[in-house]
């Protein structure tokens, strides 16, 4: 308790700079006319020009190209020598919905029950994580925030794709929401699990598969009883499923191994749904099939051990490239889960490791914006720098594939943000501190 009025006051102004958000932008207004000049431009989706310049004004990107592009009443930023690239975008993450793992009460990412389809990312996350600052320090300017499963869940709610700026989750909504999440239920057991235990387990995933078949024909039969103006109370688990039947949305299925997968597919099949698979890990070996039905797959990772014993051990680091090969739409993207929220400004290097084992790096680039963006729905504004386009983009001193390599600056939808964060604060002060 305070019992000097006064002096509580001056404590509390004296600690205001450090409650301010991490991420709030210190940039120039939206207004601002600014231009990168010099830069190699990897527009994505025209090549690369070796010595360009984008004019951005009122947040987009009004022109691109070489000198004819206008200096004209702009912020000249003196980019030669340096390289330019479209944000990252992490197309799964719990960002914003964790801060801590091992703290339960900084985390806020699932909701109990089998069905839990009116759950909103969005209002759930917390502007001012300081994981935040971190992740967009690398790059990564957007990222799909999902809700993940309890262990009751199979349709966990609804995702929001996020950028990595703004004072409210209002400000930092770009697309919400983005899709249904249905975390499918798996039997690919541990076979070193008790008799007894693998077939409680067995029992539990008919039962969820069951309950989840149930849930949609009980969601039809809302819609229909809906548009009849016959529901006398609403039900908001099955009302907010209906813009997701009869492929009118997408629908992301989160499935790792390949029996899993081609369920999953089954079930999208039967319930005509418009699908795409999460996590992916063996997709690959579905990959005719996944192209067949037009199907794309968010890959979680290329850091991970192989699935089975006698897969090779470059199985998850080829995983993208036999994708690709096969012709099946991709993004790449980290784990996501709780314990990899601090590694999201990892997805770059996760985008390398597939470059080292075989796929080109044009499309390791397309799969950390372009194919993201059209994964998500927002290709018309993001992914490319690209006239019309949001200036969401960042300057960096190399290739960001490199782990050497250094954001020197980045814009959101045409804020140059503030690239402080907790990590190189904390690299300054013990620098200071070792170097007295």
């Amino acid at each position: 308790m305070c019992i000097d009025l006064a002096r509580c006051v001056a404590a509390a102004i004296a600690l205001l700079p450090l409650a301010l958000p991490a991420q709030t932008s210190g940039s120039a207004p939206d207004s601002a006319i600014v231009v990168i000049d010099g830069a190699r431009l990897e527009t994505i989706t025209a090549g690369v020009i070796e010595t360009g310049r984008v004019r951005i004004e009122a947040g987009k990107i009004v022109a691109i190209g070489g000198d004819d592009v206008s200096l004209a009443d702009a912020r000249v930023i003196d980019a030669r020598g340096k390289q330019v690239y479209p944000g990252f975008i992490a197309a799964h993450s719990v960002l914003g919905l964790v801060e801590v793992a091992a703290v339960r009460a900084t985390v806020d990412q699932a909701e109990v029950g089998m069905n839990t389809a009116n759950v909103r990312a969005e209002v759930a996350v917390n502007p001012d994580s300081e994981l935040i600052p971190v992740t967009r320090a690398n790059g990564v300017l957007m990222a799909l925030t999902v809700p993940q499963a309890s262990p009751q869940s199979v349709i966990t709610g609804r995702s929001a794709l996020l950028r990595l700026d703004g004072w409210t989750w209002e400000d930092m909504t770009v697309r919400a929401p983005v899709g249904l999440h249905i975390v499918w239920p798996t039997l690919d057991l541990p076979p070193w699990l008790p008799k007894e235990v693998a077939e409680a387990a067995r029992k539990a995933v008919g039962e969820k598969r069951t309950a989840l078949v149930q849930a949609f024909a009980e969601a039809r039969a809302y819609g229909t009883a809906e548009r009849a103006q016959r529901i006398p109370v609403p039900d908001l688990k099955l009302a907010a499923m209906q813009p997701w039947l009869d492929r009118k949305a997408t629908v992301f299925l989160h499935a790792d191994d390949v029996v899993s997968i081609s369920d999953a597919l089954d079930f999208a099949e039967r319930e005509n749904l418009q699908a795409a698979i999460v996590g992916g890990h063996e997709a690959w070996r579905v990959a005719d099939r996944l192209r067949r039905m037009n199907v794309p797959v968010i890959l979680t990772g290329t850091h991970r051990l192989p699935r089975r014993r006698y897969d090779a051990l470059d199985a998850s680091y080829t995983a993208a490239v036999k994708l690709a090969e096969a012709g099946v739409p991709f993004a790449l993207a980290t784990l996501g889960d709780s314990f990899d929220t601090t590694n999201l400004r990892n997805l770059p290097y996760q985008a390398a490791t597939a470059v080292a084992f075989g796929l080109s790096r044009e499309q390791a680039l397309k799969a950390m914006t372009l194919y993201p963006a059209q994964i998500l729905g927002v290709a018309e504004h993001y992914g490319s720098l690209e006239v019309g386009k949001q200036a969401t983009l960042f300057i960096a001193n190399g290739d960001p594939l490199e782990a050497s390599t250094t954001v020197e600056a980045a814009f959101i939808d045409g804020h140059e943000i503030d690239l402080n964060n907790r990590q190189t604060r904390l690299y300054d002060k013990y620098r200071a501190k070792y170097g007295q």
